[in-house]
């Protein structure tokens, strides 16, 4: 029995080369640790999971009683971001007893594995525009023409209504997004951090959640993979990058 994901939070961006000297943006995850805080098995729930929160100073006034309440149940520390993650259960005898409440989850489940799935919630826009939003080309800058509206929407005597989907101006950001497929490049098992390739959803200091991929895609040339970078030395850069 495996768990597939583990939570944690956004560090920051870093720039890494690769043996051919291109530089690759990267950015570095604190990776946990956390615990189990709930089992959900297939028996009882319909369906294996577990409930996990991320171990971090929080003061118990941040928690709500039932929060408290759900922790207290079985003597956990106060967390206060907490999410489901797929358990993946060994064989066909269904065994989901192996991973129980109180269990550390730390980043070494992802060892030998190539590429993760990271969710997180983007940078709110606030209210924005068609050319900022939806990267309309916009109209003429000069003779007088107002070039960042959107303009007629096609809509007169019929059907005298806008149509669902349109694009328009609106709120723009702060969503649930999910970045796949990203190569791992390096774990640190003692300060629990990873380092991946490319960009990962929210500001620095973001809650993630990050999953093994579920559709690995074929390799490519770039990063050799695991084990090629000295995490903890990206997580300074990108530290100090930050301040």
């Amino acid at each position: 029995m495996a768990i597939n994901g583990i939570l944690g939070k956004k560090v920051g961006m870093t720039q890494l080369f690769d043996s051919n000297g291109d530089v690759r943006p990267a950015t570095v995850l604190q990776a946990g640790p956390c615990v189990i805080t709930q089992r959900k098995s297939a028996n009882k729930d319909g369906y294996e999971a577990a409930q996990i929160g991320l171990v971090e100073f929080v003061k118990t006034t941040r928690l709500n009683k039932p929060a408290l309440g759900h922790l207290g149940k079985n003597n956990l520390p106060p967390v206060k971001f907490m999410r489901e993650v797929d358990v993946v259960v060994d064989g066909a005898s269904g065994d989901g007893d192996q991973t129980k409440v109180g269990d550390r989850v730390l980043v070494d489940i992802f060892d030998g594995e190539r590429f993760v799935d990271v969710t997180g919630t983007s940078k709110g826009r606030g209210f924005a525009g068609v050319v900022k939003r939806h990267h309309f080309r916009g109209g003429p800058s000069s003779h007088g023409s107002m070039f960042t509206i959107n303009g007629s929407i096609g809509s007169s005597a019929f059907p005298s209504r806008v149509f669902p989907g349109m694009r328009m101006a609106g709120h723009m950001g702060h969503a649930r997004v999910t970045t796949r497929n990203l190569r791992v490049l390096g774990i640190d098992k003692d300060e629990n951090l990873l380092v991946v390739e490319g960009a990962v959803p929210g500001p620095n200091g973001a809650y993630v959640v990050i999953n093994k991929a579920k559709r690995a895609p074929r390799e490519r040339r770039g990063f050799a993979g695991t084990g090629t970078v000295d995490p903890l030395k990206a997580s300074k850069r990108a530290t100090k990058k930050k301040s």
